[in-house]
């Protein structure tokens, strides 16, 4: 009943603002089939059995894997079945190696017997077996460091030591953005352009010089333990609490040259063998990883499908709507990001379930390869609307009339970044402003970056972030073990799915597209 009032409510609130939203652009959005939208979403949603289907019955689903290929699928034919035209897997370019893994099995057997907590490292080859071996821990801060070791190493599996142990923590992993956060983000306004450069940053400057001397010592040290004979690596990203992070993984090019066997730990877990080594106790591990590597198809794939435009003029125009369906291996990537695809998919589904007749033409894409470099959006970008190294436009690019993303986890939506986009903002304000109820409010002229909005945005397009609470995203699930279905609260991804097709909905019935930033300049890497 409580649902009920709500819808009834947006009918109301809608009808009053229709004569605003018109005078700022003109739109034909109807408020009852805004309120059918409404209530389709809350009380007979299914976003929850798409997540389910995406994370418990796919799997993990990291580039190139047998889960990614099964999430395709089944979304693909989900879509189909719920109405949407073109269905389809189509190739964006070629990406790389697959990998999966069969097995994986780690534990210390001496000093005494403990199972610990870890994965395969993405794209690392199987041990070939189990193995048992003694371990020997690897320090080094300096490339001279690595000296000490040659000689010791061959037939050890080699620790690496842990950079960022686990502190006690006085937060709570999970939060929401209060009402000062969301207001801070109202009020923010970009600096002014200016012909006169920003003073370089010395301290960012020794920052990034630290980080690219970290990476290039860290690589010599794979190098060196691996021309040494070593059997295989344990290595920690960080985490706490049994929680691990994965890392980029070993790379995937068809020609990659090969790498040991590694497993990535929660830290606990490895600090433990570290301390027992470096007491001089024998440390033992025994290890068995299974993974294959697929190389008869390299290239990536996204999933697109379609509702139809009916308006004579504007139906050759597009309101995209996307997330990214990949995720990495270490789970079953709930809120990177299936929790982004379900709301999507669940978008479209009430878009379709309401009865909407767009004016333009509504399409879906589910992004492969993001976690490797937004790959997906960006071959579809590419393909279909521009080069952004040289911003050679295809005839598409014209007919964008807005993309809409969604990948900051499974938090109900705040509001959207309008990403600059001082001409859209206003625009935003009025169709958020009768969804306050529902705890959307909140338009920043603030960029955000890190996701698939970003492959639009860096040739001229209209592309947008929804501002989502972070629950515990960043503590506890963005690249971690933990990033299960559990993570996902339902009603927020419902109320999510709704605000998403309110959006969706309005920019295909507006009589214009929504407005654009000046075009940027071609550059090589516009990322």
């Amino acid at each position: 009943m409580l649902h009920t009032f709500r819808f009834l409510v947006l009918a109301g609130s809608l009808a009053a603002a229709t004569p605003a939203l018109a005078q700022s652009g003109g739109t034909k959005a109807d408020p009852a089939m805004l309120a059918k939208i409404k209530d389709e979403g809350l009380n007979r949603s299914k976003v929850m059995e798409t997540a389910f289907y995406l994370t418990d019955v796919s799997g993990p689903r990291l580039a190139g894997s047998e889960g990614l290929a099964r999430a395709n699928e089944w979304s693909r034919k989900q879509l189909a079945d719920w109405g949407l035209t073109k269905a389809n897997i189509e190739p964006w370019g070629t990406f790389g190696r697959g990998w999966n893994i069969d097995k994986s099995y780690l534990a210390m057997t001496a000093p005494y017997y403990h199972a610990l907590i870890g994965a395969p490292k993405a794209w690392t080859p199987g041990t070939n077996g189990a193995l048992k071996k003694r371990v020997m821990v690897v320090k080094a801060v300096s490339e001279a460091d690595l000296d000490k070791y040659k000689g010791q190493l061959r037939d050890k599996i080699v620790l690496l030591d842990v950079a960022n142990p686990p502190k006690p923590s006085f937060e709570p992993d999970a939060r929401r953005h209060t009402d000062e956060a969301l207001q801070k983000m109202a009020e923010y306004k970009p600096e002014a352009p200016t012909a006169t450069p920003k003073p370089a940053d010395p301290k960012a400057d020794e920052q990034l010089k630290n980080r690219r001397a970290m990476f290039a010592l860290r690589g010599k040290l794979l190098d060196m333990v691996q021309a040494e004979g070593a059997a295989a690596i344990l290595s920690s990203r960080g985490g706490s609490d049994g929680t691990f992070f994965t890392s980029n993984g070993a790379p995937y090019a068809a020609d990659a040259k090969p790498v040991l066997p590694e497993i990535e730990m929660a830290p606990e877990d490895l600090l433990r063998l570290i301390r027992l080594s470096e007491a001089g106790l024998p440390v033992e591990v025994e290890m068995e990883t299974r993974t294959r590597f697929q190389d008869q198809d390299l290239k990536g794939y996204n999933v697109v499908a379609e509702i139809a435009g009916t308006d004579r003029k504007l139906k050759s125009e597009v309101v995209m709507l996307g997330a990214h369906i990949d995720s990495w291996h270490a789970a079953t990537g709930a809120t990177d990001n299936a929790a982004g695809v379900a709301v999507m998919m669940e978008a479209v589904r009430l878009l379709k379930a309401a009865g909407v007749q767009p004016r333009r033409t509504i399409r879906i894409a589910l992004w492969g390869e993001e976690e490797q470099g937004l790959f997906g959006s960006r071959g579809y970008v590419k393909n279909h609307f521009a080069d952004p190294a040289t911003m050679k436009l295809l005839p598409a690019h014209e007919k964008l009339a807005a993309y809409f993303n969604l990948d900051n986890g499974a938090g109900k939506i705040r509001g959207i970044y309008a990403q600059g986009n001082e001409a859209a903002a206003p625009i935003f304000r009025e169709w958020i402003a009768p969804m306050a109820d529902m705890g959307a409010t909140t338009v920043t002229l603030r960029n955000t970056g890190g996701t698939d909005h970003l492959a639009f945005d860096a040739v001229g397009l209209p592309g947008f972030q929804f501002i989502q609470d972070p629950l515990d995203y960043g503590t506890r699930t963005h690249h971690t073990n933990m990033d299960t279905y559990e993570r996902l609260p339902a009603d927020d991804l419902k109320q999510a799915a709704v605000v998403v097709a309110s959006f969706v909905y309005q920019a295909a019935m507006r009589d214009q597209k929504l407005p654009r930033k000046p075009l940027p300049v071609a550059k090589a890497d516009n990322r």
